[in-house]
């Protein structure tokens, strides 16, 4: 009972899904558990990426592919609350400009959002979309669930590799670094990988996935180098935008796959499965 009262906190949490009524009082609240209930922060974003899967195979059978993407696309960011695009139009807006450390959070830790925030989120929302239209329809579903399991891996990385820098003022984030344990860490981490190990088996397509991890990890690393040097650490927009790079970055390492021939067009994972 413990780990599912765990879990219901990182869906509360990390998401908009409703733990509410009788629910949320079994479950109950105590300020300690939201470190250990990390470890199910990538399984929150398979929840969320199966809702958002669901919502485009609905919204297909009606609807062109690219206006049931749209759809689903838009559903995410309700289940979310947008909650990682926000920390990425923060995270933008501060390191858009040359401003030392203190005025970089300062500016990060300011809700408005301003020209590099709209710019780049509206770069990675357009380029989830174009990328995710340019596959074909029997990849989405398996492409949402790894791409989100393995992006919110990728942020874990960050938390466990640097410090946690707000230290001044209150943040979501600063119970999290300051409690989250290396099994809690190696947890979520097994979670945030095991659908890309399921879909690789499954679809037979080990290079699409391969590189698809690879654009992944590299963003990553470009992002943890980023934040060391001018930031000395990370804050909670830093995850956010972690997340939604490395999610970006993912899927077109599987498009690069896909559109050169690794895949041919309409052998989706369905009938990889029968080879």
């Amino acid at each position: 009972m413990t780990q599912l009262r765990l879990f219901l906190v990182a869906l509360q949490f990390y998401s908009r899904l409703p733990v509410t009524g009788r629910l949320a009082q079994w479950m109950g609240f105590d300020p300690a558990w939201i470190a250990p209930a990390t470890r199910y922060f990538p399984l929150v974003g398979l929840v969320v990426a199966t809702l958002t899967a669901i919502v485009y195979a609905a919204a297909g059978l009606l609807l062109p592919h690219a206006v049931a993407l749209l759809i689903a696309m838009a559903a995410g960011l309700l289940l979310t609350g947008a909650f990682h695009e926000d920390g990425l139009a923060d995270y933008c807006d501060a390191m858009g400009g040359h401003h030392e450390r203190d005025r970089l959070l300062e500016i990060m830790h300011d809700s408005r959002i301003g020209t590099y925030g709209a710019a780049g989120l509206f770069m990675v929302l357009l380029g989830r979309f174009e990328t995710l239209s340019a596959v074909d329809p029997t990849w989405i579903g398996v492409l949402l669930l790894t791409s989100a399991g393995v992006s919110r891996g990728c942020s874990v990385v960050v938390m466990i590799t640097l410090p946690y820098v707000r230290v001044e003022t209150p943040g979501i984030a600063k119970p999290i670094a300051r409690d989250l344990s290396a099994r809690d860490a190696a947890i979520a981490l097994a979670i945030a990988g095991a659908p890309l190990l399921l879909a690789a088996l499954w679809t037979g397509e080990v290079t699409v996935f391969a590189s698809a991890l690879s654009g992944a990890a590299a963003i990553t690393a470009w992002m943890r180098r980023r934040l060391r040097l001018r930031l000395g650490g990370y804050t909670g927009d830093c995850l956010g935008a972690v997340q939604q790079l490395a999610e970006l970055a993912f899927l077109v390492g599987a498009l690069a796959m896909l559109a050169g021939g690794e895949a041919a067009p309409g052998e989706g994972p369905a009938a990889g499965s029968l080879d």
